[in-house]
């Protein structure tokens, strides 16, 4: 990664790629709203297909489902975001510019204020000096808004609707019914991955705070009675977890999950998905150790259903340092008994012979703030350019095809190669400009792999395959090409030993 990366560079390369801009832009742009161009959902689809497999194959009994974006109002008021979704803002006095207010006392001191009340946010502002960042002004008493996006629904604009602030409703309210479909049986994961809408005082830094967001969210429903305990608890004891706690945030220790259990005090069953969420990072998207951390919430910060609620940040150095991408939550059975309370409808379950309300852990990834992480830190200045250097797993466009010229048959075995390939990864035909050229455009964009058809090519039927980080060149048989290709998107093989070099700078 470039120490030079800001998040102006991220955002140039961004647009002129076609990775994200801000929606609408031919009217100016609408504040909080980010379209997503032909890069950026190959990007976005990489990763929440990577999330899929990997924590929908950590249990049998986890399931993804779809549930609807638009909600009653008696969900939310069952949930307690009626009356707690509350962000607090200040106003400017002279210019009417509105801020959030923790947000503003941030950037000025350098040290996070969420979960203050409004009234000692004010006297933080009035006790800095903190003034507006448009004109100076001094801002009034801070106050509160409610997050939720509002909805009439129907002719009569009677039915009171909002768009959901998170997918994780989706799944309680549909609890009972899957409980009973999938045979009864805990624990019981459901997956959802989809849009989720929040109004946002001040939304900032391209696609880290937003007004509609993709979220990655797995609520694990599970019997309180067995909360310090896994079935395979024994494949994580030893295991070692980055961790900042709330009582010196300054620090981050490595304790095995067994410590993290028996000195912190987390249950096992807790500290089983903060391992494996840590080995997605690590492993899936070859995230460095140095720039990733769990950090724990403080009674103040923390969200007001979670018992247990740590983050998951990456050091981003575009942001400034460390930024929240995930978070690990239990919720207890907060949701559910509010569900049951209002609905009337029972959410308790008959287990090993006794009646119980499921309680939650929740696994929840902004997945937009993922996508911003993966541009940075792909992001590299070297060999006079961009190159975007993506776990070859996740990068968007995984093979490039060219063929060396537009004659002797070489375009025609190109598209050959093309249609042979196409069938298992995702790929882009090239035919224009010098090679150079094409292999910097395919680097800037971070594509994994060139092929490149050429006279040789037309005599023995092998291709160079180039790879984008190194600049490295092997030639391989078309008939080993695709199986090749698989083992080194996976990382099964050293590219080195995939065929024989003919390149290496």
């Amino acid at each position: 990664m470039s120490s030079r990366i800001t998040i102006e560079k991220i955002e140039e390369l961004a647009k002129r790629r076609g990775f994200f801009w801000q929606s609408s832009e031919i009217y100016g742009g609408f504040g909080g709203f980010y379209d997503y161009g032909h890069l950026g959902f190959l990007l976005k689809s990489k990763f929440e297909n990577a999330w899929r497999k990997f924590f929908l194959s950590l249990d049998d009994m986890f399931y993804e489902i779809s549930p609807a974006v638009i909600m009653p109002e008696q969900v939310f008021q069952a949930s307690g975001h009626l009356k707690s979704f509350q962000d607090p803002l200040c106003k400017c006095k002279k210019c009417g510019n509105i801020e959030r207010a923790d947000h503003i006392i941030e950037n000025a001191l350098k040290e996070s204020f969420e979960g203050k009340t409004p009234k000692e946010l004010t006297e933080l502002i009035r006790k800095h000096n903190i003034r507006c960042p448009k004109c100076g002004g001094e801002f009034g008493e801070v106050g509160e808004l409610n997050m939720m996006f509002p909805l009439n629904i129907g002719a009569d604009s009677e039915t009171k609707a909002y768009l959901r602030p998170e997918t994780a409703q989706g799944a309680y309210v549909n609890f009972k019914r899957m409980f009973e479909i999938l045979r009864k049986k805990l624990p019981l994961g459901l997956a959802i991955i989809g849009k989720a809408y929040r109004n946002e005082i001040s939304p900032r830094q391209l696609l880290i705070r937003t007004r509609e967001f993709s979220q990655a969210e797995l609520q694990i429903f599970f019997d309180p009675e067995k909360i310090n305990e896994h079935p395979r608890w024994e494949d994580v004891a030893d295991y070692q977890l980055r961790l900042t706690t709330a009582k010196d945030r300054k620090k981050i220790i490595e304790m095995t999950c067994e410590d993290v259990n028996k000195k912190i005090g987390l249950p096992k069953f807790y500290v089983y998905y903060m391992a494996k969420i840590q080995q997605f990072y690590f492993n899936v998207m070859k995230i460095p150790k140095e720039l990733f951390r769990f950090k724990e919430l403080s009674e103040e910060e923390k969200a007001f259903y979670n018992k247990y609620h740590w983050d998951i940040e990456l050091n981003l150095a575009s942001l400034g340092g460390f930024k929240e991408i995930a978070g690990i939550h239990y919720r207890t059975d907060h949701d559910l008994s509010g569900h049951q309370n209002l609905s009337k409808e029972k959410m308790s379950v008959s287990i090993d012979g006794k009646k119980i309300i499921p309680h939650v852990i929740e696994l929840s990834f902004g997945v937009d703030r993922n996508i911003y992480a993966l541009l940075e830190l792909a992001y590299s200045e070297e060999r006079d350019q961009i190159i975007l250097k993506f776990p070859r797993n996740l990068s968007p466009v995984d093979v490039a095809i060219f063929p060396l010229v537009k004659k002797d048959g070489m375009p025609e075995k190109a598209r050959e190669v093309q249609n042979m390939l196409k069938q298992n990864f995702v790929v882009f035909y090239d035919e224009s400009g010098s090679i150079g050229r094409r292999y910097a455009r395919e680097d800037e964009r971070g594509t994994a792999f060139a092929v490149t058809i050429d006279s040789q090519t037309m005599q023995d039927d092998t291709v160079t395959l180039r790879d984008r980080d190194t600049t490295v060149q092997i030639r391989v048989p078309v008939k080993e090409l695709s199986k090749t290709i698989n083992k080194l998107m996976h990382y099964e093989i050293d590219f080195r030993k995939a065929g024989k070099v003919v390149y290496e700078p």
